[in-house]
């Protein structure tokens, strides 16, 4: 059975950063696309980075330049380095697993239970 578990979430200040990380088990990590999907409180989740098991990866414009999607596939660990952050960026924060590659939720076929970054002075 496949299972995710996100952690990393927390407060932190605009500007701060935060590495969340997803654990991978009960399926082939290496094979599959990943990526990390966030929903604030009354708005749809979005897709924020994703990464094909070959290592390209795709962004959002709204994080382009300030988050950073990458694996590990000896430790089946999926990571998202955020820096800059905003206030904007407070969201639960979910990892996902899939065949596609890309930021809409269709493509994913595991999903993790999200952890919580919250971004405030």
């Amino acid at each position: 059975e496949a299972h995710l578990v996100e952690s990393g979430g927390g407060l932190v200040q605009p500007g701060g950063s935060l590495r969340l990380s997803c654990a991978a088990s009960g399926f082939t990590f290496r094979s599959y696309s990943m990526a990390w999907f966030r929903q604030a409180p009354g708005k749809a989740r979005e897709g924020v980075a994703s990464i094909y098991s070959d290592g390209i990866t795709i962004y959002a414009d709204s994080v382009k330049g300030r988050f950073t999607i990458s694996k590990d596939n000896a430790k089946n660990t999926l990571y998202l380095q955020m820096n800059s952050l905003k206030p904007e960026d407070t969201a639960m924060y979910f990892c996902a697993a899939g065949h596609v590659a890309v930021l809409f939720s269709w493509g994913y076929d595991y999903w993790g239970q999200g952890t919580q970054v919250t971004v405030s002075s």
